[in-house]
């Protein structure tokens, strides 16, 4: 895999996010009150809301548009709403993260 430094856990609040720009969109990392963290497409896949501004809760991300919670592990919608979002490989070294591009790049074609 072609790991892409992405900078420290610690540029991350806890229960926030930050964004990544990528050639092929963009990715929100997000990092939970447990330290856990989790990169996903930043576009819920409802009406394509930022979910980098959506509110952390346990292992899941709430958009900020329509309420829709989106799970930081699987990427799918959860209870009663529908779609999925592409969940990125990350690496976390040592506080270090970065993500794998060559799995955007393969889900994209």
């Amino acid at each position: 895999m072609n790991w892409i430094a992405i900078g420290h856990i610690d540029d991350i609040p806890l229960r926030g996010a930050r964004c990544v720009k990528t050639p092929e969109g963009k990715i929100a990392v997000f990092r939970t009150a447990e330290n856990e963290v989790f990169a996903i497409e930043d576009q819920c896949p409802h009406k394509g809301g930022p979910l980098s501004q959506g509110i952390v809760h346990g292992k899941s991300v709430t958009c900020p548009l329509h309420n829709f919670v989106i799970s930081l592990e699987s990427g799918r919608a959860l209870g009663a709403d529908e779609g999925e979002v592409r969940t990125i490989p990350l690496r976390n070294i040592d506080g270090q993260l970065a993500i794998a591009l060559d799995a955007m790049l393969v889900a994209a074609e």
